[in-house]
């Protein structure tokens, strides 16, 4: 066979040949022989498939070796990663929900290790978990005692597999909401072994519907907060204290879920006053179920807060162990709700109550302060203009409710056709930086919105890496 005709996969190197290459000996030593044996393979099973006569270079210990790099790089590099939300909404349920103050980054970091989970440390025995939540719930809320698990969604199906197992449950027609993730109230009844029982009409429900349908087999009464979405116009609802007395009478508790649940009147904070835990209770309800990583700005949890005998019962359902929090959950929980007892530095210390609060004004100057940073690094492909918007809360909270807010506006330089493409270029280039830009497309524009934008000094530093090819 002549030269010109030798086969160019005879010249790709072998397994053990690699492994013994000086070009992977940093690989070897960050990630170990076994992770570099497999990349390596990986690599070299690519080449014999691809490789074509003309690029016999792609054959060499560097070249490959510079691809078992590039492989070994992907899979180390975490699958959770730190990111702008430059979207418009707060509360983003795809980016995290609620940002964690330092003050629960820092108990969570020291919770990681050993830690008194279920120990009582002054008596020496077995603790409950509960036991480092409950005092605080009780002093936030005015509860007689409290219990917590991993998710709102998770507290809704224990309360009622608890209490209504078997039985009705009487709703408004209403409030049979769904949020996202197909969180539907009929089908956690359903799971929950309860028989749903709607009263009044979509729009429209008094009191006189629930006291028509509660009977033998009502094992509770129970509201449910819309705070997905608003019914505006020709309706009605009873009131809760009113409700409240109403299941009392038949000997029955009342339930009411929150959902977002605000440990904090947000009308303090220049924001429409949402219903709190402590507000609901005093009207009557026996039972009170809320979020831990929505208004209350913590981590993801759902809490239960109510009657102690209730409580008590919630507590022994078996299913309560598979819905329990673990120790980095709980240590952060418990700094959200300790910031909660020095309200006049809650805006301050909690970033949800600071960021929606945020005045325009100061969204305004950081506008200002960057936009001709991005302005210059998109020089050759788009301008960029600083335009008012509106913000919202997000993760159903408030939903007809916008925050005034700020954005930059960016837009391909050239118009008309291929624009759109330019746009999710710019949207692309912007998600492939090493902390992702995530913003949202309107009008033919990629809009950041800079209401959550606090690091302003990562954010810029790391335009120069800004890539459009």
């Amino acid at each position: 066979m002549s030269q010109g005709n030798v086969n160019p996969r005879v010249a790709i190197p072998s397994v053990d040949r690699m492994l013994r290459a000086p070009a992977l000996s940093a690989a070897l030593d960050a990630h170990g022989r076994p992770a570099v044996t497999d990349a390596v393979r990986t690599v070299l099973a690519a080449v014999r498939r691809d490789l074509k006569p003309e690029n016999a270079a792609e054959t060499s210990e560097s070249a490959i070796a510079a691809r078992v790099d590039a492989v070994l790089e992907a899979l180390s590099r975490p699958s959770l990663v730190r990111v702008f939300n430059l979207t418009g909404t707060v509360l983003h349920t795809n980016l995290g929900r609620a940002p964690l103050p330092s003050a629960a980054i820092e108990a969570m970091i020291q919770a990681a290790g050993a830690c008194n989970l279920e120990y009582d440390l002054d008596r020496g025995k077995r603790g409950d978990r509960d036991s480092h939540l409950e005092p605080l719930l009780q002093r936030l809320t005015g509860a007689e005692a409290a219990t917590v698990v991993n998710n709102n969604a998770a507290a809704v199906l224990l309360v009622l597999n608890t209490l209504a197992r078997d039985k009705e449950v009487v709703v408004s027609r209403g409030e049979l909401i769904e949020i996202g993730g197909a969180f539907r109230i009929p089908d956690i009844m359903s799971r929950a072994g309860c028989t749903l029982r709607e009263v009044g009409t979509t729009n429209r429900t008094h009191l006189s519907d629930y006291a028509d349908n509660i009977g033998e087999d009502t094992a509770l009464v129970m509201k449910v907060h819309a705070s997905n979405y608003s019914i505006e116009g020709f309706t009605t609802a009873p009131e809760e204290a009113a409700l409240a007395a109403l299941a009392h009478e038949n000997n029955v508790p009342f339930v009411n879920d929150l959902g977002s649940g605000a440990l904090a009147d947000l009308s303090d904070y220049g924001l429409p006053h949402e219903p709190m835990p402590a507000e609901v209770l005093a009207d009557g309800a026996d039972i009170v179920t809320f979020s831990g990583d929505k208004l209350l700005g913590g981590p993801q949890a759902g809490l239960i807060v109510g009657r102690a005998d209730l409580i008590a019962k919630i507590r022994k359902n078996p299913m309560k162990r598979a819905m329990r929090l673990d120790k980095v959950t709980i240590a952060a929980l418990e700094a959200i709700l300790r910031l909660y007892t020095d309200p006049e530095r809650l805006a301050a210390r909690l970033p949800t109550i600071g960021l929606l609060s945020r005045p325009v004004a100061e969204i305004n100057a950081l506008a200002a302060r960057i936009c001709p940073v991005v302005a210059c690094v998109l020089s050759e492909v788009a301008t960029v203009e600083i335009v008012a918007c509106r913000s919202q809360i997000g993760s159903g909270s408030l939903p007809v409710d916008r925050l005034d807010s700020a954005a930059l506006a960016i837009r391909p330089l050239k118009q008309g056709r291929g624009e759109g493409r330019i746009v999710t270029q710019i949207t692309e280039a912007f998600r492939a930086l090493p902390a992702p830009v995530i913003g949202r497309v309107q009008d033919r524009a990629l809009l950041l919105d800079l209401r959550c934008l606090e690091d302003e000094a990562a954010f810029t530093a790391q335009l120069n890496q800004l890539s459009l090819s």
